[in-house]
């Protein structure tokens, strides 16, 4: 029987050394992806996997158009594009949250239009929106944190793990939004295309992560996943 390959759109940088931990610990040998030098495309020596090492940002367009079957990616990337996709699994890995950051003298509860600087104009938008503010968004692509202390901005509403940089920069959270985590993704069509060689995956990532088998059930008998349509 033909072995089915899988490719999987993986992120650079510390998701990708989390990731690959954790499909060490399945069982999965990732041995070959040790020497990277400058490469950014792996194949692993039985053909079961090929990993594309790409940035966060670019996780959700390989999966959509079909180039990578799976994708592992931060949720924070699934809220800013929600689209065409499924998201599967919660790895439980990456685990971080979105917050409201600003200045100590920043007033949260006055009535003047603020406006927020984001690299996450979706979410901070939503989050607002929800709260009936109505804001500014201003959306920076770089270092977020200096845009309070330039009086860019009221507050910024950004990612937080440590909470390190923040204080560096003289910022306190004023609210948390949602925490977020790493998330696996998969292409529609694959999905039905490579059931089996992905579910297979499904069953040895759960076995370290644990999950509601029951849930991954309902799906393989009634393609009712849990994800984003």
């Amino acid at each position: 029987m033909k072995l089915t390959q899988l490719t999987i759109a993986l992120t650079k940088g510390r998701l990708e050394k989390k990731t690959l931990s954790l499909f060490e610990q399945a069982g999965i040998d990732v041995s070959f992806m040790q020497d990277k030098q400058r490469k950014l495309i792996f194949t692993s020596p039985d053909q079961r996997f090929k990993f594309l090492l790409v940035k966060a940002a670019d996780v959700t367009t390989y999966v959509r158009h079909g180039v990578a079957d799976i994708g592992i990616v931060g949720k924070d990337v699934l809220m800013e594009h929600p689209f065409g996709y499924y998201e599967m699994l919660d790895l439980k890995i990456g685990v971080c949250k979105f917050s409201v950051a600003s200045t100590k003298n920043y007033q949260p509860d006055d009535y003047k239009r603020k406006r927020i600087a984001t690299k996450y104009p979706t979410v901070a938008s939503e989050h607002f929106r929800k709260k009936g503010e109505d804001v500014e968004i201003i959306k920076i692509e770089g270092s977020v944190e200096i845009a309070p202390v330039l009086g860019l901005a009221d507050a910024i509403v950004d990612i937080v793990e440590t909470g390190t940089t923040l204080k560096e920069n003289g910022l306190e959270i004023f609210e948390d939004i949602c925490s977020v985590s790493a998330r696996l993704i998969v292409n529609k069509a694959m999905l039905k295309r490579k059931r089996q060689a992905i579910f297979q995956l499904f069953d040895e990532l759960e076995t370290v992560i644990g999950g509601d088998r029951n849930e991954m059930a309902e799906g393989r008998n009634n393609r009712n996943f849990k994800g984003t349509k």
